[in-house]
């Protein structure tokens, strides 16, 4: 439909605006940028500063905070190194105005017009306010390594990526509604796999944020074994008062169970697969199932390789966008065996 065209248009134009932002956001991270803008303004921050002086300002200010006053003071750090850091973090959050005008400004036009219908109207309020809470989690996670220490809380840091994911997740299945507006009797045992594959999926991206917000892949740089030949390292027992904190606030911990949990992920996707072989599925699903089975083994060999090689940047970066993709390919299988 002519109509629906521009609107499907529209919302992969904001999926992969999403891709971008959650891409820039990793490189952020990997380049310890995250801390570089000390406040937030809606209107203040959306350009870097314009002269010499302010940029000296802007130093000047972000010295105050615990990450130059802990670790940047006691290294060589001049104020091009700052602008570096400083652009990451100014791209990122320049990203997030970006797809707010792209989303607010077309919905508008397109509610003016009545392209869209009562159902895609409810799901774009509810995208609206996803953007929204997005863009808080992004001010709450920086917020917590202002403070006494200079790094942000890895939960806060998990919430803001998984919650990146599932925005983009959501206006991918938006999106998809319309591109299949017709409705067929879903393949319900695949469906149930798939929706199962997704919850795991989610909790391993959680942990992907773990440990990200831990550093935590740059310890036990071994593969299968941790460290000194062990499966489950001794140290994962000693870092935490038990084994519950350990999993959740234990670099040990958490690698452990990031590490432990790609084999469950994999496994469930070669699980679909195998039972998607047992039915007759039309081209859509079964491209779904064979390229969801394809990602997982590449995410799988990026992860170890990630590992082995200390968290290189470009490594690291192609370890999330890889997830990204195997957040979309399970997307579109699930709507493919679900509508």
């Amino acid at each position: 439909m002519k109509t629906n065209r521009s609107v499907i248009y529209w919302l992969l134009s904001g999926c992969v605006l999403l891709f971008i932002m959650v891409t820039v956001g990793g490189i952020t991270r990997l380049t310890n940028s995250g801390l570089s803008m000390t406040d937030w303004h809606l209107i203040n921050d959306t350009f870097p500063p314009m002269s010499e002086e302010k940029w000296v300002e802007a130093f000047e200010e972000y010295k105050k905070y615990p990450e130059y006053q802990l670790i940047n003071k006691h290294k060589d750090f001049q104020l091009d190194d700052y602008k570096f850091i400083f652009f990451w973090e100014w791209f990122h959050r320049f990203i997030g105005r970006i797809i707010g005008i792209v989303f607010i400004v077309p919905f508008v036009y397109f509610l003016i017009k009545k392209e869209l219908d009562y159902e895609t109207i409810k799901k774009c309020f509810i995208l609206l306010g996803m953007g929204a809470f997005q863009g808080f989690l992004g001010w709450f996670m920086v917020a917590s390594g202002l403070k006494d220490m200079p790094d942000v809380s890895h939960f806060r840091l998990a919430i803001h990526l998984t919650f990146a994911f599932i925005t983009f997740a959501y206006t991918l299945w938006v999106a998809l509604d319309l591109i299949y507006p017709e409705r067929k009797l879903p393949v319900l045992e695949l469906r149930k796999i798939a929706r199962i594959a997704l919850v795991i999926l989610i909790i391993q991206i959680i942990y992907g944020g773990f440990v990200a917000g831990l550093n935590a892949g740059l310890i036990h740089n071994h593969w299968p074994l941790m460290s000194d030949g062990q499966f489950f390292h001794e140290s994962i027992k000693l870092e935490q008062s038990n084994l519950l904190l350990s999993f959740t606030e234990g670099k040990s911990g958490v690698q452990f169970i990031h590490r432990t949990f790609a084999y469950i992920v994999v496994f469930s996707i070669i699980y679909l697969f195998l039972k998607s072989r047992k039915i007759v599925l039309d081209k859509a699903q079964d491209n779904g199932v064979k390229t969801l089975l394809a990602f997982v083994f590449i995410q799988f060999i990026l992860g170890i390789f990630t590992l082995l090689f200390h968290v290189p940047l470009w490594l690291g970066l192609a370890h999330q966008i890889m997830a990204f993709f195997l957040l979309t390919a399970m997307t579109f299988t699930l709507h493919r065996f679900t509508k």
